[in-house]
């Protein structure tokens, strides 16, 4: 280990890449038959949305580098100009592959179904005649043709539209280039009169129809193109006057940033693609030609068909157990959360649990509850009609006083986040904007309230941010809690939003970018300790990206020491797991589902002293260095097993889960003979037994499917030195013999050895037939030997 050099580029994955390949993720769910036709399609709009939001972010960013002439590399060696060049070469061929599935696959699979996008050409001339019809009426008004002529300068084409270029002529020799802008106010699925589910596009009604918009022209060729922009524009927070005024400058400055893709249908003519690179600025590289249609974004729309039988059955959100439904009344039922909170700590997680019935209920109580003094909350992203945002401005109405953080920079919401500032500024609320050289990204609230032994402190300390839209389709965690050295910690955060300092003395939480990378540096390096010392070792993480290099090397080294260490992460990953020597004892895994995993949990086992996080941060060094962040402890023994219960039936996950390889790519795992375990049906499953129990836990943790027990107390000192004998007495293989339970010399293995084999598998090295005829999976011996032993002694 002392000869290797951490800093060497191969230990380390690219950024970039790695995302693109949580993208090309998403799309192969888009393209598995396993997936019924309309989630099928769902995940092919996802995968337009992200790689749009991809390219206008990271591509972006690469292209604003490479202008301004910087060569530095990154941790994996390469410069942004060959970030660029391989990030475009990587991306064209699953572009192509979306566009060929849905030619040949899903688009005649849907019209099997029913469900017909046609062109105007293949309706019957009646059709045809209504269509036109209703474009002379209702579409034809909204157009605005064009062209680029001596005459006209060439029109501005903003970002992310989808546009017809059309070539004509009035006789001349030199035909004239005309942009036609498809309306986003219009809807892009046409409906065929009388027919349920058949559809045309209205970028195909519209060039059918060209000639009463363009009349007596000779239409020479119709191409369909689209634009991204750069959405990395930033101007310096130093010199800003006014944080409002260069949030509404860069928002404005984003709509004419540099094209960084351009995508135009695979026949456009040469003269004008020609003119379109030319007068866009951009080179063969950024252009990418489309089969069939172009942005698959607005496909979200036929998911909503009354077709249920094409798509998995709809999940609502439970209330939890602990809380019960959110009836009309106001009163009594609101304040009571407060009483239930101090009862022992809350752990939601959504969307398996009702946002509203959860986090709203608890901001709705602080609003009304006359003993409430103070609201406090911190807000990145929120609903366009934000419930959160009205509970604050009905506290302030209420005589609470109320304190908001509301980050302007978040990206993509800073026009929505500058209208909830004015909203709440207008209701008198003290606004804080954000921070100089720092977002602002703990989902985070404060509640203080006045009660008889006291003032007492109700704290919510979340992985998602408080938006009721997004908590239905992101998986993500919440800890409500009346732990007072929480209350203390959040306390200072929200004084640091309005003061001149952020403290670095906290109690429990860790806080970035002041305490965080420490403390967690600080425990992947102590259970290398342990390991080092024979005790317990092992780390679990779920977390959305791994990029922070000093975290990965962290984690090499934790690895070398004999640490187990199990990464479930969502998407950008830079270590590489499996190198001989280096990584071998780390599995990185991924999860893509119907709900987007969103939350982070941090296990460390600390020599048998477990300990339990969740927070708002990933390991990336924007996370721990440029943002404000929280994560909290997890104290509460039954809130660990929920945890618990969340991360392995993650790891033993065959239907959603992928593993890493070396090289960065990533294999799917396969149920194979075995039952399909897919973990947010699992949640679901659990949830919903949670609520048909009554009062209780959030979940009813099936223990059947937890096959690695993780603690989630500590371990007795009687408990370590059993476990240490039996580590220092077990053989190093099978065939050896061990002591056995009976006072025998004979080892659990020899005494049931058809009860037990070596998997033909990558992430596990062995594998138990359980007495119900099922099988369980171990990465370690002593597992397998535990599962025997609970099983047959």
């Amino acid at each position: 280990m002392s000869e290797r050099d951490l800093t060497d580029p191969e230990y380390y994955l690219n950024r970039e890449l790695s995302e693109l390949a949580f993208q090309e993720r998403v799309l192969r769910e888009g393209m598995d038959d396993r997936n019924l036709p309309l989630e099928r399609l769902r995940f092919l709009a996802f995968f337009t949305k992200n790689t749009d939001e991809f390219f206008m972010k990271r591509v972006g960013g690469l292209k604003q580098q490479i202008d301004a002439g910087v060569t530095r590399t990154t941790p994996d060696g390469r410069t942004p100009k060959e970030q660029w060049v391989e990030v475009l070469d990587t991306a064209r061929p699953l572009f192509a592959q979306q566009s060929a599935y849905w030619q040949s696959v899903l688009k005649p699979t849907l019209a099997d179904e029913g469900i017909e996008i046609c062109t105007p050409e293949e309706l019957s001339g009646e059709d045809q005649e209504q269509l036109r019809t209703h474009f002379e009426e209702s579409i034809l008004p909204t157009l605005t043709p064009l062209a680029f002529d001596p005459a006209h300068p060439f029109p501005f084409i903003s970002n992310l539209s989808l546009s017809l270029a059309v070539l004509s002529s009035n006789g001349s020799d030199e035909p004239t280039f005309t942009r036609i802008k498809i309306p986003p106010n219009q809807p892009r699925f046409i409906s065929v009169s009388g027919e349920a589910d058949r559809y045309v596009l209205i970028e195909d009604l519209i060039e059918r129809n060209l000639d009463l918009l363009l009349p007596d022209l000779d239409i020479r060729d119709v191409s369909k193109f689209k634009v991204t922009r750069n959405a990395e524009v930033r101007r310096n927070e130093e010199v800003a006057e006014d944080l409002v005024d260069m949030v509404e400058e860069v928002i404005e400055q984003r709509r004419f940033a540099t094209v960084v893709r351009l995508e135009v249908d695979a026949d456009m003519p040469d003269g004008s693609l020609a003119i379109l690179k030319d007068q866009l600025g951009v080179d063969d590289r950024e252009v990418f030609h489309r089969e069939g249609p172009i942005d698959f974004e607005d496909f979200f729309e036929l998911i909503d068909i009354d077709r249920p039988d094409l798509k998995p059955p709809a999940w609502s959100p439970k209330p939890h157990p602990r809380l019960g439904p959110v009836t009309s009344d106001t009163g009594d039922e609101m304040r009571g959360i407060f009483d239930e909170i101090k009862n022992g700590d809350i752990l939601a997680h959504h969307p398996y649990h009702s946002f509203e019935g959860t986090v709203q209920r608890f901001l709705n109580a602080a609003a009304t509850d006359p003993n409430v003094l103070a609201v406090k909350a911190a807000i990145y992203r929120t609903a366009s009609d934000s419930k959160v945002i009205q509970s604050l401005i009905n506290a302030a109405d209420n005589g609470k006083q109320v304190a908001v953080m509301v980050e302007l920079k978040a990206r993509f919401d800073e026009k929505n986040n500058l209208e909830w500032v004015r909203q709440l500024e207008e209701e008198g609320i003290h606004v804080a904007y954000g921070t100089v050289g720092l977002k602002t990204h703990t989902k985070t609230a404060l509640v203080v309230r006045q009660e008889d032994d006291g003032v007492q402190l109700y704290s919510h300390v979340g992985t998602g941010n408080y938006h009721s839209g997004t908590a239905k389709g992101y998986s993500d965690l919440g800890l409500l809690t009346a732990d007072r050295d929480i209350g203390f910690d959040l306390t200072k955060v929200f004084n640091f939003f309005t003061g001149p300092t952020l403290d670095d003395r906290f109690r429990k939480l860790l806080i970035a970018p002041v305490t965080m990378r420490e403390r967690f540096t600080e425990m992947v390096r102590r259970e290398a300790d342990h390991a080092r010392a024979g005790r317990r070792a092992r780390i679990v993480v779920k977390i959305n990206g791994l990029e922070d290099p000093s975290m990965v090397e962290e984690l090499y080294r934790a690895s070398t020491a004999g640490v187990e260490i199990d990464l479930i992460v969502r998407d950008i990953c830079r270590l590489r797991p499996g190198i001989e020597g280096l990584s071998e004892n780390i599995t990185v895994h991924s999860i893509v589902g119907r709900f987007l995993e969103h939350a982070r949990i941090f296990y460390f086992e600390n020599g048998g002293s477990p300990e339990w996080y969740i927070g708002s941060a990933d390991w990336m060094t924007r996370n721990l260095d440029y943002r404000v962040e929280a994560v909290t402890p997890v104290e509460d023994t039954r809130l660990r097993e929920q945890l618990r219960f969340i991360l392995e039936a993650s790891l033993t996950d065959n239907r959603r889960r992928w593993v890493m390889r070396s090289d960065g790519t990533y294999e799917p795992v396969s149920s194979g003979d075995e039952p399909v375990r897919d973990i947010q049906e699992i949640l679901m499953s659990a949830t919903e037994a949670a609520l048909d129990r009554g009062y209780g836990p959030g979940m009813v943790v099936d223990t059947d499917l937890i096959e690695e027990a993780l603690l989630v107390e500590d371990v007795t000192e009687a408990e370590a030195d059993a476990r240490s004998e039996a580590s220092d007495e077990a053989p190093a293989n099978p065939d050896e013999k061990q002591a056995h339970s009976d006072g025998g010399d004979v080892s659990v293995f020899d005494a049931y050895p058809d009860r037990w084999y070596h998997p033909d598998s990558e992430t596990y090295d062995w594998a138990v037939r359980t007495a119900d005829g099922e099988r369980r999976y171990f990465k370690t011996r002593e597992g397998a030997r535990d599962r025997l032993q609970t099983e047959y002694e």
